[in-house]
């Protein structure tokens, strides 16, 4: 039983092994079959880079920093 199942591991290895060096054909990664997301991604020459204003920093949040304090007013409870 056990030898049976230790073969089994073994060939499903040696086939797995076989698969990744395209004996059976190239992976469907290795190919482009889409070709029309490589003429839609963005090229880095087109980019620019522009600083944030004051107004689109306000709502920014502040990494390492004191969490705002919620304006909440208190009061004594009647008894």
């Amino acid at each position: 039983m056990l030898r049976g199942l230790i073969a089994i591991l073994i060939l499903a290895n040696v086939l797995a092994f076989a698969t990744s060096l395209g004996a059976f054909g190239p992976v469907p990664s290795a190919s482009s079959r889409e070709p029309n997301h490589l003429n839609r991604q963005i090229h880095p020459e087109s980019l620019t880079v522009r600083p944030v204003s004051a107004a689109d920093a306000a709502d920014q949040a502040v990494v390492g920093g004191p969490a705002p304090q919620a304006p909440i007013s208190t009061s004594a409870l009647p008894q």
